[in-house]
């Protein structure tokens, strides 16, 4: 979800990290930050979880808006149909997945809402292997033990209540739905700047969450001023913040190590919520969202040959 950096050569797989300078570690901690804070903001605002999502992307917008018009218009102009097509996707699959994601922070606790929602990595290689590609038996491995976590996980859910269990579904469908909203992404970005790319999607993404809650009749107003700053919040240090750094941050450190250390979005997601808004998930959540991590991270790893 990167939204102001620019489409530049492919990074280095396995750059020399000793030789990166540490403002690149600080602007990746940073950007860890900004993704693992945004699942407790969202829990803490008093506002429609589809009312969030919509403002969250509006706003993004609205900032990326004059600067794609100053900078990019002639690009903008010169997208092909098939990549405006797939831009207007990709802000389909991402409006689900606010849809669904945001709703499932109020139905379950944030450590397996987030752990359940980031396994965006598993479906995309299952997807990529639908279409040909043969990844690596290590990755084969990575997602038998993530989706073992995902088993655990809900099960311990079941034993909770429905309304858990609810929110671990939303929390799946939601990364399915990031998974394709990725690909899609990543189709349009061989050509088009991130700029541009993110203008259109977020603009799609916006429009179509303003119809759902139009059509939910989800308030859209009347917040009070804590709930109107930590949407603003949630807007910079995720939409921002978080995902900017990260695209800034690729090319130095490479893809590896950056979606090796956003896996740590889940715990530092747990332990803002356990210190900011008292949630302390029952024992057995930890070591299915150990397993889940584990899985992931065999992927990413994996991924990277």
């Amino acid at each position: 979800m990167a939204a102001t950096a620019q489409a530049s050569a492919p990074p280095q797989a396995h750059p020399d990290l000793r030789a990166v300078p540490r403002i690149e570690f600080l602007l990746l901690a940073l950007a860890v930050g900004g993704v693992a804070l945004s699942a407790p903001l969202i829990s803490a605002t008093a506002a429609p979880a589809l009312a969030i999502a919509f403002w969250r992307n509006c706003m993004a917008t609205g900032v990326l808006t004059p600067l794609a018009l100053l900078r990019h218009r002639a690009e903008l102009r010169a997208m092909t149909r098939r990549s405006v097509r797939l831009s207007l996707a990709a802000g389909g699959f991402l409006a689900v997945h606010f849809a669904l994601w945001l709703p499932s922070l109020r139905l379950t606790s944030v450590a397996t809402s987030t752990a359940l929602c980031t396994i965006t990595p598993l479906w995309t290689t299952l997807v990529l292997r639908l279409r040909g590609h043969r990844p690596p038996r290590t990755v084969w491995l990575g997602i038998v033990v993530a989706f073992a976590g995902v088993l655990l996980l809900t099960g311990v859910d079941l034993t909770l209540s429905s309304r858990a269990l609810l929110g671990d579904v939303l929390a799946l469908g939601a990364g399915m739905a990031a998974s394709g909203y990725f690909l899609l992404g990543s189709e349009v970005r061989r050509t088009v700047s991130t700029t541009a790319y993110t203008t259109v999607c977020y603009a799609t993404t916006a429009v179509l969450l303003l119809v759902a809650c139009l059509a939910s009749g989800q308030a859209l107003g009347g917040y009070s001023a804590t709930a109107w700053w930590q949407i603003v919040a949630l807007t910079v240090s995720a939409q921002f913040l978080g995902h900017s750094l990260s695209n800034r941050v690729v090319k130095a450190l490479g893809p590896s190590f950056v979606s090796t250390a956003i896996l740590m979005e889940t715990p530092g997601a747990a332990l803002i919520a356990a210190v900011w808004l008292g949630q302390l998930p029952p024992v057995a959540v930890y070591p299915a969202v150990g397993m889940i991590l584990t899985g992931l991270l065999l992927i990413v790893r994996a991924g990277r040959k």
